[in-house]
């Protein structure tokens, strides 16, 4: 047994980031923003999506169109020698739609494929979140109205509620792409784009790192860096 001191093992500890948000509001985009190497994991159709980032050396692409092909992501990324920083998953809700389709094939009974998709992507989320590399999810926005109160809240939607509710809790960063509006420098109204990072009545959001504003600039490799810069601070004083 080896004890450590919590600090440095935080500090070492590379970002686990979940992102959600309406449709089209850039969480795709947000992957160009990330640092380093990157490897795209994607399940949208398509890949005209990830143009932006075609003439740029640092970005891979893999398609996933079954669970097998996450868990050779994972293999890959379980070695020492891959050499990437991040992987991005783009985007979860995708992935757990592909593995539902498959599920669907061999159960007879739909609660069942239902119930393995829950199993099977828990255990796929807890494995990307133990790898050593900074991992990026993004995961489509789930709208609920409470039929009492009218009351509109949001989440992260996945096949089956329950999967829904348990991403948050495998995930120390959880946050809402949100567009707000704002007045420029030419007194225009312009759409900025925030990371939510606090939860509200409305929106389910969290930071355990502690390090981040309630809103921050659309830049992932701003908020890492920000985190880092944190919990090296927090070595320093330990």
């Amino acid at each position: 047994m080896q004890i450590k001191k919590l600090a440095t093992v935080i500090g070492a500890s590379a970002p686990k980031i979940v992102v959600y948000g309406d449709s089209g509001i850039g969480k795709t985009a947000l992957i160009g923003s990330l640092p380093g190497r990157v490897l795209i994991a994607s399940a949208e159709a398509g890949l005209l999506s990830l143009s932006f980032v075609a003439g740029d050396d640092r970005f891979d692409v893999v398609e996933v169109n079954s669970v097998e092909d996450l868990i050779e992501i994972h293999r890959l990324l379980s070695t020492s020698s891959h050499g990437y920083d991040w992987v991005a998953l783009d985007s979860v809700s995708e992935i757990a739609e592909v593995v539902l389709s498959a599920e669907k094939k061999k159960a007879s009974d739909p609660r069942q494929a239902y119930g393995a998709v829950i199993d099977r992507m828990t255990a796929a989320m807890r494995s990307f979140r133990d790898l050593s590399v900074g991992v990026y999810f993004s995961a489509k926005l789930a709208k609920t109205r409470d039929d009492a109160t009218g009351r509109v809240t949001y989440g992260i939607s996945m096949p089956g509620a329950k999967l829904g509710d348990a991403l948050p809790y495998l995930f120390d960063e959880v946050f809402r792409l949100v567009a707000v509006d704002e007045i420029a420098s030419d007194g225009k109204k312009a759409a900025v784009r925030y990371l939510q990072t606090s939860g509200d009545a409305r929106s389910v959001a969290k930071d355990r790192s502690g390090a981040l504003a309630p809103l921050e600039p659309a830049d992932l490799g701003a908020v890492a860096a920000k985190m880092a810069a944190y919990a090296q601070q927090g070595q320093v004083n330990s």
